[in-house]
């Protein structure tokens, strides 16, 4: 299996960042609340094998700070928040609200899952857009996780 020593099921985590993107592309989309996208989501078969605690907390923080989350990107996006293609910008407001909020989680795991889920929802070189304005915001928010153990 893979878990870390906490007891974290990464794929579980994984696969709850893939639900995440796709009910916050769907409450974007839709103008629904987010308790309503996440019933409708959580009755969804396969969010057995998902992070079901990790995935409602991503979408409760998205919803929470959502203000604060796009402020946060903005020095690092070339438009407006809204005009961003929607997957891409839901994979920016999960990656950035787990930045922000979630210091629990490595900077590096973020940038990578975004990536991934982007990849795998996401315009061609969505992916790209999206790892460069992650990295530049992890560089905001994380200084000191970037910067690595003994630097100066």
């Amino acid at each position: 299996m893979n878990q870390r020593p906490e007891g974290i099921d990464l794929a579980a985590r994984s696969r709850a960042r893939r639900r995440a993107l796709q009910a916050l592309y769907a409450w974007q989309m839709s103008g629904s609340s987010m308790k309503s996208v996440i019933d409708q989501f959580r009755h969804e078969q396969d969010m057995e094998v998902a992070d079901l605690e990790y995935f409602e907390d991503l979408l409760h923080g998205v919803d929470k700070h959502v203000e604060a989350i796009d402020e946060a990107l903005k020095p690092y996006i070339d438009r407006d928040v809204a005009q961003i293609d929607p997957i891409e910008r839901a994979a920016l407001r999960l990656a950035a609200y787990e930045l922000k909020y979630r210091p629990d989680v490595p900077y590096r795991v973020i940038i990578n899952e975004a990536i991934e889920v982007t990849k795998r929802f996401g315009a061609d070189h969505g992916h790209s857009y999206v790892n460069g304005v992650l990295d530049k915001l992890a560089a905001q928010l994380r200084v000191v996780e970037k910067r690595g153990p003994g630097a100066g």
